[in-house]
């Protein structure tokens, strides 16, 4: 991995902007390294919405230059049980509560190594029991980028928890997938990949069904539609997606995370 010329932070949370947290932690990582530019990717992960926060991350990390620093935190378990984790893969490092927060990342990041932060000599004097993100995620952040190695930063892991990412299944002549997120324009993002309809459709036309509505194939983008029109799409994730045209999939069709979405060749009900 390539050295730390120019180092980058990332920072994804459920902190929202109105309260001092994003800010501190911004604080302590300059107050390491004056040197690290911090990117904010996104604070406006629901409440306590792991699963939000992982696929939000699964979906930025990758755009960004190799050795850039993750710092995540959407932690409902803060000050309990789980493990304050390092996870370095082959191009960036992952620093974050261990509540399956990477597990996303991990299907699409071969994993290298993982250490549980255990040395409190990389944490701020005072760590409270309720904002790991300011007193242990920061600093540790803060001194990765000044090339402590990884190792110094606490023990092996040997296992990583993970979410169980739900994946498409055909039954006959059906395949079923599922809301996997919805996003701020309303448009429901599934767990259907492009790779995987091919392989179930052989690129013939198809019909989608979701809430009681039926959708009749797949446009290439929102412009195809007229406004208003319910359609189905492949977004920039590549998963398939349900979106109005000028409108709100979500608002439409009452639609939320875990609703069944499935599809069977035209000419079969």
């Amino acid at each position: 991995m390539k050295a730390f010329r120019h180092p980058i932070v990332t920072l994804l949370t459920d902190f929202g902007t109105k309260d001092p947290y994003v800010a501190s932690m911004k604080g302590v990582i300059l107050g390491i390294n004056p040197r690290c530019q911090v990117v904010d990717i996104t604070h406006q992960i629901a409440p306590q919405d792991v699963v939000e926060g992982a696929f939000v991350l699964s979906n930025a990390f990758s755009y960004f230059p190799e050795g850039t620093v993750h710092v995540a935190v959407v932690d409902p378990e803060v000050g309990g049980k789980r493990h304050p984790v390092l996870i370095v893969t082959e191009r960036y490092f992952f620093v974050g509560p261990d509540n399956g927060l990477f597990g996303f990342v991990l299907r699409k990041e071969r994993m290298k190594e993982a250490y549980i932060l255990t040395e409190k000599r990389f944490f701020l004097p005072r760590v409270s029991s309720t904002f790991h993100g300011r007193d242990i995620f920061s600093p540790v952040a803060g001194h990765l980028t000044l090339g402590v190695p990884p190792k110094a930063f606490g023990r092996e892991a040997h296992s990583l928890k993970d979410l169980g990412f739900p994946v498409p299944q055909q039954r006959g002549r059906t395949l079923t997938g599922e809301v996997i997120h919805v996003d701020r324009f309303g448009n429901l993002i599934t767990n259907i990949d492009r790779a995987t309809l091919l392989d179930f459709s052989g690129g013939g036309p198809i019909r989608l069904s979701v809430s009681k509505r039926k959708i009749e194939g797949i446009r290439t983008s929102y412009w195809e539609g007229k406004k208003g029109e319910l359609m189905a799409l492949f977004g920039s994730s590549d998963l398939l997606e349900i979106a109005v045209r000028e409108g709100s999939a979500q608002e439409r069709l009452k639609g939320r995370r875990g609703d069944p979405v499935r599809i069977v060749p035209v000419g079969q009900r």
